[in-house]
């Protein structure tokens, strides 16, 4: 498996220590990395494996479509190895409870799958399933420090949310989890948001502690590669409120609601006073965020669908709104109706996901414990 063209990449984990600056010349190289991968991927797709995947806290929404899902269709499309954790561990690291979890996995196989993920080339699994996976988290867990864990961002904000209560450990870790996430499959691309850079250079900083100190179980080759950030192109879209799009906030619209209740949901959305429709995010958000949403389900640009509606209002933009999202998601929705009908499809979807996410976890386990001397 070739990597991509080499880029020097500039480490983001300590940004607030060393600065602005620092952190604008980390975002500006993982950037300028990321924007050759693309152009390489289009090139030998089949050079690069890809490991992404969402908590399922509840039900996918447009949200995660336009944000990640319709990418790793694409991806996938182009031919790039792919595998998709439903990260159920995940759910416990910040909640007291599953919920339902059960239903909220099987959902999220049926979004997948009516989006257009195909399970013959995208290993769909769940983490709890592969307990080879878990085992890496006892010697990651050597590799970092506490300090190195309380500066991740995402633990930070935790911390932040919390308001000095204490984290569970499982949410401490957190950065420590993705990282054997990410390695287990050996994935040497990982699509993600500029906030979560981080995340990728705690992974790759552990495949370089554990080379240092462990060896390697082919003295040709180091256990884990250092695995690249492809960084999201998509535009942000914010919930139906005006605030960020969040399942938590009950302000989005789900890829599995129906027509009706998307209208209805739409139509209670905030806008502004003034008649005229125009794109403008920094001044009005509300509007451009349903002018994006409407460019988006259409495939258009926002500033021509903004002079489209023109003086139409929030009545005639929240109606193309409605009208570009129902027919958008139409086909995705018929299709999700026959899968979510076949809940023994939905499970095998995942038994044989998990049979190979199992094998290529346990590949890599034994490799892991040969580089450690721990083979007896």
């Amino acid at each position: 498996m070739r990597t991509a063209p080499n880029l020097e990449s500039l480490s983001v984990t300590d940004e607030a220590e060393d600065g602005a600056p620092e952190l604008d010349r980390s975002l500006a190289a993982s950037q300028q990395r990321s924007d050759a991968i693309e152009a390489d991927l289009a090139v030998h797709p089949h050079n690069y494996r890809l490991l992404t995947g969402d908590r399922p806290t509840g039900r996918l929404h447009i949200g995660h479509y336009f944000g990640s899902i319709a990418n790793r269709v694409r991806l996938q499309d182009l031919g790039v190895t792919s595998m998709l954790v439903i990260a159920d561990y995940q759910v416990i690291y910040d909640r007291d409870g599953v919920g339902a979890l059960q239903e909220n996995v099987l959902s999220a196989v049926a979004d997948y799958l009516a989006c257009g993920i195909d399970p013959a080339r995208t290993t769909i699994f769940t983490h709890s399933s592969v307990p080879a996976l878990n085992q890496l988290l006892l010697p990651f867990l050597s590799l970092v420090s506490e300090s190195e864990l309380h500066r991740n961002p995402t633990v930070k904000e935790e911390l932040e949310h919390t308001q000095g209560r204490a984290m569970s450990g499982l949410m401490l870790t957190f950065p420590v989890h993705q990282a054997a996430d990410i390695l287990f499959g050996k994935a040497n691309l990982v699509p993600v948001g500029k906030d979560q850079l981080p995340h990728i250079e705690v992974t790759r900083l552990i495949a370089r502690r554990f080379d240092e100190r462990y060896g390697r179980a082919d003295p040709a080759r180091p256990v884990f590669g250092a695995p690249d950030a492809l960084l999201s192109a998509a535009p942000v879209i914010l919930g139906l409120d005006g605030t960020k799009m969040s399942k938590s906030r009950h302000n989005t619209i789900e890829i599995g609601m129906g027509a009706d209740e998307t209208a209805k949901l739409i139509k209670k959305a905030k806008t502004d006073s003034e008649r005229h429709i125009s794109y403008d995010p920094q001044n009005r958000p509300e509007v451009s965020n349903l002018v994006l949403l409407t460019a988006l389900a259409r495939g258009e640009e926002p500033a021509a669908v903004a002079d489209e509606i023109g003086d139409g209002g929030g009545g005639g933009l929240k109606k193309a709104c409605t009208e570009a999202v129902n027919e958008m998601l139409a086909p995705i929705r018929q299709r999700r109706a026959e899968l979510v009908a076949d809940e023994g499809l939905l499970r095998q979807v995942l038994r044989e996901g998990n049979e190979r996410a199992n094998e290529v976890a346990d590949q890599t386990l034994l490799e892991v414990r040969t580089a450690m001397q721990m083979i007896y």
